[in-house]
């Protein structure tokens, strides 16, 4: 029996990066000797258990045979014979297929470490075809390493273009990428999740909406990088630098969405898009599974964002209407998501990075104060259902009015 640690860890070591989890292979043991030393078994699939002590994975060395479609389709072989070579041979990319032996020595088959100080994303071997989430792995890493100059090898990017042609790509279960997509927005550079598909051929597969933006004009005045896809990936950047969070991402992701579908003949102005983005938006959640909460904010982001950006230019019955569809008063930390959205959303475009953008103070503050609001004596007054709501709305409303009065700065 011999132990090595292998993969992220030792990448991320490499790499000068905190390890967070270690995860380790185990070669020339069998599930009954991992037992019997005290392992608990906890793979559903092939052998893995937790050490005793640390808890840490440990995965018996197996070998994998592609036997039906989709990463479901394969048969495992944990045969003690099998080595630490043949256990790396199986890894997407080569700067995951590295081991350290017990000793400090690394095990490196596939020329990881050379590729890690080049820094390449690389396929370990033909057999990547085999897994077709490994190529939303790929863009994924591709997200995590951008910053650090890591870029896909063009024979990697020529295979997942090849998966992408194969049909391979319709085997995807709507969790594992949603999985994949959701792990990708948290990384550094989201927008390079999306813009290395594109570059590999098989956004239009696996995220259309998204694609189809790229090469949709802008008016210039107001965004001058034109292409909307572009300004989608500038405001996706934006959204992590301010360290938004994944709910966020997302409503960031999927805003503009409509702008997709613009008629030809109102280019470059996208009069609607927020409403067509509304059906293009609920179709993607449907599709892929995406949870609750991050649907209902990007839903909401999609019909309003255009509202918080025109918010000094509203009425103050125009406000109340908009808080009311936003349901602020009972949610208004959703709503205070969505004004973080918008910010993403006006500095996502060539030139107005770092531009102020009050609205969203604005519209934060405003909701603060109404929901603040001392309804008592109106709740105390006898009135019902309706009479009562019509009550509170026109207390509501005559404060909207007065705020209006004032220099909303000074709010």
């Amino acid at each position: 029996m011999q132990v090595y640690r292998v993969g992220g860890a030792i990448r991320d070591q490499l790499l000068g990066l905190p390890v967070k989890d270690n995860d380790w292979v185990v070669t020339g043991s069998s599930p009954e000797a991992m037992v019997e030393a005290g392992y608990r078994p906890i793979g559903k699939d092939f052998p893995v258990f937790l050490h005793p002590q640390s808890k840490e994975e440990y995965a018996l060395a197996r070998t994998e045979r592609k036997v039906a479609r989709g990463y479901a389709g394969f048969t495992f072989n944990t045969d003690p014979t099998i080595s630490i070579e043949q256990d790396l041979a199986r890894r997407d990319l080569t700067i995951n297929a590295i081991a350290e032996d017990e000793q400090g020595n690394y095990i490196d088959p596939f020329n990881g470490i050379q590729d890690i100080q080049n820094r390449v994303l690389r396929h370990v071997s033909d057999a990547f075809v085999e897994d077709p989430v490994r190529v939303l792995r790929v863009a994924r890493f591709a997200a995590r390493f951008a910053h650090l100059g890591f870029t896909i090898a063009p024979q990697t990017r020529n295979l997942i273009n090849d998966i992408g042609e194969s049909g391979e790509l319709d085997a995807l279960v709507a969790e594992r990428v949603w999985s994949e997509l959701d792990k990708a927005l948290a990384e550094p550079d989201p927008q390079v999740f999306f813009t290395s598909l594109r570059d590999c051929g098989v956004l239009k597969k696996l995220f259309p909406d998204i694609d189809r933006l790229f090469g949709i004009p802008q008016t210039a005045k107001y965004h001058p990088e034109v292409d909307t896809g572009v300004h989608l990936m500038l405001c996706l950047k934006k959204s992590a630098e301010l360290e938004y969070d994944n709910e966020i991402r997302f409503a960031v992701l999927t805003h503009d969405l409509g702008k997709g579908t613009t008629p030809s003949d109102i280019l470059p102005g996208h009069r609607g898009h927020e409403q067509r983005g509304v059906k293009l938006t609920r179709k993607f959640c449907a599709r892929w599974k995406v949870p609750k909460s991050y649907t209902e904010l990007a839903l909401m982001t999609c019909e309003f964002h255009t509202h918080i950006h025109r918010l000094y230019e509203m009425k103050a019955s125009t406000i109340l209407k908009f808080f009311k569809q936003t349901d602020v008063f009972r949610r208004p930390e959703r709503f205070k998501k969505m004004t973080r959205a918008c910010i993403a959303d006006a500095r996502g475009r060539t030139g107005f990075e770092n531009d102020p953008y009050p609205q969203a103070d604005y519209a934060v503050r405003l909701v603060d104060k109404l929901v603040a609001l001392d309804l008592s004596e109106i709740l105390e007054s006898g009135k019902q259902d309706k009479e009562l709501g019509k009550a509170i709305d026109e207390y509501r409303l005559d404060y909207l009015k007065s705020i209006q009065e004032q220099d909303p700065g000074q709010l």
